[in-house]
């Protein structure tokens, strides 16, 4: 049960949001481009009081892991990169108003598609203080108003950014209700986000399992998520040994806590033998837990067994799970069944297999011949990513400015009347 405080503030900031994306659904790419300027360089100009509120933040959060407090703690450099990635967004062309697909009808009518805002999106999320300028930025260039709930961990942080984004919005001119930060750290904010689908049009949640699980059990509007990131890379018998071993160790190893990390490793028969011995030499000095099949452990009797379980995992931990298997029919049978649909990846100098991989495995993205480390926004020219979305509509991949946007049918006349 929401309290009525609770819900009746909810529908406050709701109500503004509605009322704000009218403005920036109209505001123009010239308007966009200086407020998201203007708040970076109050990002840049209020750093220190970014920083000490962030400290506030940090002296509270002293039971929390220290994965976490990373995650939470802000410095110098990682300020200037906030604001650097702002202005970053405002250098991305502008996808409102473009229109494509306009051709004439017999009728003589034109008929074709319009890039619109998506309206008010509500973002949920845990620890960074970053995700606060970035979603804001992506949504302002959107069209969209946007409101954040931030954990309550980062809740000082977040306000102090929000202080930024305000200021910006206002030296360009368009509403600082456009953006707005939940300043309450009750946990029932976010029932209270979920239930109102007349002010909020889409849900973006990004967090850890049980949140994410959460919204998508009790949101009333749709959900752009993604749940797992079981990445898997396969290496084929025709893979070049040096490529695998790059591949396989950097889709690890480079990053352990991030949802395009791989998860599990599968190796064709034919390849374990000249793959696995040097593969799993650089795993073990990297501090990478193994387990494995049994015919993986006939190679590495050391390794550790791996149960059905470890085959569903997604670890965000140095630890691996380590199948070989006979062909790839059997290698895109254990990613439809164990897979989460997000990144997975081939190693094969066999064109044919390339192919099937890629047509066959049903993931928001599927890689040959590259980690899956490359799963990200940035790394696809997106300019930036507001979260990696495993569903299949409306956004999948990446969900960048586009993701973030909708199309309308328009259709253009000369007097023309249906006969």
């Amino acid at each position: 049960m929401i309290e009525p405080a609770l819900d009746a503030y909810m529908a406050e900031l709701g109500r503004a949001a509605r009322t704000a994306s009218v403005a920036l659904a109209r505001a123009t790419t010239h308007e966009k481009n200086t407020a998201l300027h203007a708040i970076a360089d109050e990002i840049d100009r209020r750093s220190a009081d970014i920083l000490a509120a962030n400290a506030r933040d940090l002296a509270a959060a002293a039971a929390l892991d220290a994965a976490m407090r990373d995650r939470l703690a802000l410095n110098p450099a990682r300020i200037a990169s906030m604001s650097a990635g702002v202005r970053e967004v405002a250098a991305l062309a502008d996808p409102i108003g473009i229109v494509t697909d306009l051709a004439y009808r017999p009728s003589g009518i034109q008929v074709g598609r319009m890039r619109v805002p998506l309206g008010v999106v509500g973002i949920i999320y845990e620890a960074r203080p970053n995700v606060t300028a970035d979603a804001a930025a992506l949504c302002l260039k959107a069209g969209n108003a946007t409101i954040l709930r931030g954990g309550s961990e980062a809740l000082h942080s977040n306000q102090a950014i929000a202080t930024c984004v305000h200021a910006g919005l206002g030296r360009a001119g368009l509403p600082g209700t456009g953006v707005q930060v939940i300043a309450t750290t009750d946990r029932a904010a976010v029932g209270a986000m979920l239930s109102h689908p007349e002010y909020i049009d889409v849900i973006v949640p990004r967090g850890g399992k049980s949140l994410i699980e959460r919204v998508s059990r009790e949101a009333r509007m749709p959900v752009i998520k993604h749940l797992d990131g079981v990445c898997h890379v396969y290496i084929d018998a025709d893979a070049d040994l040096h490529k695998a071993l790059e591949i396989a160790f950097n889709a690890k190893c480079q990053r352990y806590g991030t949802c395009n990390t791989m998860e599990t490793l599968l190796v064709h028969a034919d390849a374990a033998a000249r793959v696995l011995p040097p593969l799993i030499a650089k795993y073990r000095e990297a501090g990478v837990e193994l387990r494995g099949c049994a015919a993986t452990r006939a190679i590495d009797p050391d390794m550790s067994a791996a149960s059905d379980e470890d085959w569903y995992a997604e670890y965000l931990a140095p630890i691996l799970a380590v199948r070989i298997v006979g062909d790839l029919d059997e290698a895109i049978d254990h990613i439809r069944q164990y897979g989460s649909q997000h990144t997975d990846a081939i190693v094969t100098e066999h064109l044919g297999r390339a192919r099937r991989f890629l047509v066959e495995v049903d993931s928001s993205s599927v890689m040959v011949n590259a980690s899956t480390r490359f799963a990200d926004g940035f790394e696809y020219g997106l300019g930036a990513e507001i979260g990696i979305s495993t569903d299949k509509f409306h956004a999948r991949g990446p969900v960048g400015l586009e993701g973030l946007t909708s199309q309308k049918w328009i259709v253009i006349g000369d007097g023309h009347v249906r006969r």
